[in-house]
């Protein structure tokens, strides 16, 4: 069956970027001037996905409002012929895909946001992909996992090694082997683990494909880790009944669930984004030299 839907979990309170999201979604901050979202459904888009679902929560009205048309906007580019202002903004209306909306009424975790769209995925295998990570690749990411769920019809995850220090912050699998390089047969999915415990360095990323039987299993699963329904857990007891693989990422993972990690994602696509590059490059290099200017004179006071 052809892989169409995909689901975009946006409920989220956003704290770690607080006080900006007091009033604006996590998902709507930007990279340079793209808000993180638009990303992801573009890379939907270009993966053949044909419906988006975003799962959204109250206070979130401006990811509607940012995929829907602003003709007074449209109207005033035109008039004072801002040709690629208007285009910027006519492309984020026609994203080639179709979406829709529905809310998660309690934030009560990523298992608990994605059975919301049990209705919406009507039976079909389908796609999750989160906003925190930017996947940059020839093939987007989620085609890759599109391309191998053609040959094995089962349930994929897409993972990629990370420090050991840093698993404790991500769902982790234990391999079994690869059925062919970079497809992977997992034993075990385990939810932030910490360091000690994991089974490998081989964390959960943020693209998932999954068969539908996946909601039976999320309506009877309970609370995991934090008190929240965990998607890993119900993928886990998935895999003791079906397999699923996990697709190793080579690609560059940008996370901007965080302050660092979104400001060093702002600057990379700075460097590449036409309109401010070649004043950003001169700029890092200055403040490069500045702050080595700095630590010299501070070890010399010392």
């Amino acid at each position: 069956m052809q892989v169409r839907k995909a689901i975009i979990p946006a409920a989220g309170l956003g704290t770690r970027f607080l006080p900006a999201t007091k009033a604006m979604p996590k998902e709507m901050l930007p990279v340079v001037d793209t808000p993180v979202i638009q990303f992801i459904v573009e890379e939907a888009a270009k993966s053949g996905i044909t419906d988006v679902l975003i799962i959204d929560g109250k206070g979130k009205q401006a990811i509607e409002n940012h995929f829907d048309s602003a003709p007074l906007l449209e109207q005033d580019l035109e008039k004072k012929h801002k040709d690629g202002m208007l285009k910027a903004v006519e492309a984020s209306t026609n994203m080639g895909v179709h979406i829709y909306y529905t809310r998660q009424p309690h934030p009560n975790g990523l298992g608990d946001a994605v059975r919301q769209a049990k209705s919406f995925v009507a039976g079909e295998p389908f796609v999750i992909m989160l906003g925190d990570d930017l996947m940059v690749d020839d093939v987007p990411l989620t085609k890759q996992l599109i391309d191998e769920y053609e040959n094995t019809h089962a349930s994929i995850l897409a993972v990629k090694k990370v420090p050991h220090d840093e698993v404790s912050k991500y769902g982790v699998i234990d391999p079994s082997g690869e059925d062919h390089p970079g497809l992977y047969n997992v034993k075990k999915f385990v939810e932030k683990p910490a360091a000690k415990d994991a089974p490998s360095d081989l964390a959960i990323i943020g693209r998932y494909l999954l068969n539908p039987e996946i909601f039976e299993i999320l309506e009877k699963q309970t609370p995991g880790a934090g008190g929240e329904i965990q998607l890993t857990d119900a993928i886990d007891t998935l895999n003791k009944t079906q397999r699923v693989f996990a697709h190793e990422f080579k690609g560059k993972r940008y996370d901007c669930g965080n302050k660092f990690g979104l400001l060093q994602t702002s600057i990379i696509y700075g460097l590449q984004h036409p309109q401010v590059k070649d004043q950003l490059r001169p700029f890092i290099e200055q403040l490069g030299a500045q702050l080595t200017a700095e630590d010299k004179k501070q070890t010399g006071k010392k």
